[in-house]
Parts: structure tokens; C-alpha cells; sequence
């Protein structure tokens, strides 16, 4: 299996569910459908909802049905997507291009922007609720979205933003660092898993190894975002190089040097990798996502 026919392929068929799921740009809300759009159908990597799928079948094999974990592998790109349309505003980060396209608030104006975010938000649980879409009961449902709900609040991915911008230009000690970094990406990379493995009926110790795994390689995804925002070029990234120098941001490279971020990042996929020890070949998929979220470019 090759990481790259693996992860076009998944790819497409997210993408493929996107059109089931994503209301069409009509009527009277058009305007604002077409916001959320905009962004969610731009492209970009779809590892959250490919790593849902690539965990549910880690544990469920072929008696996993795509049609019951493709709404949840949804669900959670549209969270990630509205994460950073609100990311890109004025307030938060303040960047004019997004996987090489104007932000949507350049298009759609800081207020068009906010409710597009909002909308993306709230889409995900009618995903994550609606009856009409698979057949996985009622307690499955409730768990997935707890789970994904915690992962993208307070004590999740809003609570490491809110951090992350309290810490631009400031002193800060490892310890905050590391919260950043597994709050404001870690736990819904962490949630995309267990949601799969939930999904798929995964047991204790199945789900214990997973949510490790997640926290390792969510670590991981953001330590080498911090690597190439340093490192790369702004076309190879499809948005602003430096930025995070820029503005100041608590980053591994700002506290470490780039070197020792290169090992930090290196460990922690190692580390997801090993808590896959007891795990069959149903998780090939799994481990060489871990090795692509160390060696990706963008």
C-alpha cells in the first residue's frame, strides 16, 4: 500500500460524501450555503475524516459499512474547516490565503465569514444526529458526539486557541506549550480516531491504544506544522510562511530550535506507532498515516 493512492483515495470518497451531506448554494440562504462551501470543498488534506475511517477499520475490518462512518468522517471536517475560517479572521490570526485561495473572509466579509464558521459548526452535529443517515444506534451516537463535542469546546480545540492567542509575544513555559499544541489540534485529530473506532465497535483496550495513538500522532501534526510554517515557502504551504514568528506564536521551534523539533516530532510519531503493537494489518493504514504526518511538505 502506498501512503499516496491511499490517502487520493480516501480523499475522493470523503469528497464524493461531501456532495450527499453539504446542502447545495440555493434559495434564500444561498449566499451563505455558498460561504460554507467555499471553504469546506477548497481542497486541503481530509486527514481528520480519513483518519475516522483508516481507525474504524483498524478494528472492524471488512465488516466495517463506510455508509455508517462517512457522516461522522464529515462531521469532522467540517469542524476542522470552520476552525480555520475563524482562525483567518481579522481577530484571531489575521491571513489573507488559505490552501492557496483568498480566505473567506476576503470574499465574503468578516461577518459572511463568522456565520459560514457557525454554519460549518452546527451542520456537523445535524451529521452526527440525523437519523436518516446510517444505522449505527443510539448509544454509538451519543458516545461519537460527546466525544467530538468535548474535543472541539472549551476544554479542547476553542480553549487551545484561546490559549494560543494569550501566548503570542509572551514567555511561556513548556508546560503551556504542550497544552497548546494537544488542545488546539490534538483533540479533535484524537476524536477523528475514537469516533471511528466507537463507530465500529472497538472494545476498552482497543479504544485506550487508539485515543494514545491519537494524542501521539495530534502532537506530532502540529509540531511539524510549527516545522514548516518556520521552513517552507508560502506557495508550498498555501498560506503565509513565518506567520507564526510574525505574530509571536508559541511554537516547538520558537522554544526548541528547529533541530530538536525535528526529533521531538520524530518520538512522537514512534511513540503513536508502538501503541499499535498488539494491532493486526488492519492498521497498516494507521501507521503509515503517522509516518506522512512526519514527512508531509504542506
Amino acid at each position: 500500500m502506498e501512503i499516496k493512492n491511499y490517502l487520493d483515495e480516501q480523499r475522493q470518497l470523503v469528497e464524493a460524501a461531501f456532495e450527499r451531506f453539504i446542502p447545495m448554494a440555493e434559495g434564500d440562504f444561498n449566499n451563505h450555503l455558498e460561504a460554507m462551501r467555499y471553504s469546506l470543498l477548497a481542497g486541503g488534506k481530509r486527514v481528520r475524516p480519513i483518519l475516522c475511517l483508516a481507525a474504524a477499520r483498524s478494528v472492524g475490518g471488512r465488516n466495517v459499512q463506510d455508509d455508517n462512518i462517512l457522516p461522522v468522517a464529515c462531521a469532522l471536517e467540517c469542524i476542522h474547516t470552520y476552525s480555520l475560517v475563524h482562525d483567518d479572521l481579522p481577530a484571531m490570526d489575521n491571513d489573507d490565503l488559505r490552501r492557496g485561495k483568498a480566505t473567506n473572509h476576503i470574499l465574503y466579509g468578516e461577518a459572511g465569514a463568522i456565520l459560514a464558521g457557525d454554519g460549518l459548526l452546527t451542520w456537523a452535529f445535524d451529521l452526527l444526529s440525523n437519523p436518516e443517515y446510517g444505522n449505527l444506534d443510539a448509544e454509538k451516537k451519543l458516545l461519537i458526539i460527546h466525544c467530538i463535542a468535548r474535543a472541539a469546546g472549551s476544554f479542547g480545540m476553542v480553549g487551545g486557541q484561546v490559549l494560543d492567542i494569550a501566548s503570542e509575544n509572551t514567555s511561556f513555559p513548556f508546560e503551556r506549550l504542550q497544552t497548546i499544541h494537544r488542545s488546539k489540534t490534538g483533540a479533535l485529530i484524537t476524536a477523528s480516531i475514537m469516533a471511528g473506532a466507537i463507530a465500529a465497535g472497538a472494545d476498552q483496550k482497543q479504544l485506550t491504544a487508539l485515543e494514545n495513538y491519537g494524542m501521539q500522532i495530534g502532537l506530532a501534526f502540529q509540531i511539524v506544522d510549527d516545522l514548516l510554517n518556520a521552513t517552507a515557502t508560502t506557495e508550498q504551504l498555501g498560506k503565509a510562511a513565518g506567520s507564526d514568528a510574525e505574530h509571536g506564536k508559541a511554537t516547538y521551534p520558537a522554544y526548541f530550535g528547529i533541530e530538536e523539533t525535528q526529533k521531538r516530532a520524530k518520538q512522537a510519531v514512534a511513540e503513536a506507532k508502538n501503541c499499535l503493537v498488539d494491532f493486526d494489518d488492519k492498521a497498516r493504514p494507521l501507521r503509515l498515516l503517522a509516518d506522512y504526518i512526519y514527512t508531509r511538505s504542506h
